[in-house]
């Protein structure tokens, strides 16, 4: 999929958001400066917005690791991963040994190896045209079904 402007992103973003389940995780993978961090602003936003819930900033967690955000009766997980460097740094985060009923948004997750996991992957890469970008997916789990939104 063509992502042809920021609108279109946040269209996406959207589609995602209402299809997240508690427990749900999605995994973003691309380059630096590709838009994993504005498609989860866009995501949580929306989410905030749809439970009547005041509008945050939604930073890059790449210094913290974390950003959590707490809606109704749900809680998001906004992980950074860029600067960890081994499974046992990894580890030592307790991803998926913390509380239940959150929805983790993860972001360079290339040393997460759980297969089982019910998980949307997100690869986006620039696109010929500097302004757009290229979404591919890729579900395991109940996401397994999901070809493109």
């Amino acid at each position: 999929m063509i992502v042809k402007s920021l609108d279109h992103l946040n269209s996406l973003s959207r589609k995602v958001a209402d299809q997240l389940i508690k427990n749900d995780c999605i995994f973003l993978i691309g380059e630096i400066g590709v838009g994993k961090t504005t498609f989860t602003r866009y995501l949580i936003n929306y989410l905030q917005e749809k439970n009547g819930e005041k509008i945050t900033e939604v930073l890059s967690p790449t210094f913290n690791l974390l950003y959590e955000y707490d809606l109704k009766n749900l809680k998001i997980m906004h992980y950074d991963l860029y600067r960890i460097r081994d499974e046992e740094e990894l580890k030592q985060l307790g991803i998926f040994f913390d509380k239940e009923d959150t929805i983790k948004i993860i972001e360079w997750p290339q040393l997460i190896n759980i297969p089982s996991l019910d998980k949307l992957e997100m690869y986006i890469d620039y696109a010929d045209n500097e302004n757009e970008r290229e979404i591919k997916f890729k579900g395991s789990g109940k996401w397994k079904i999901l070809n493109e939104l």
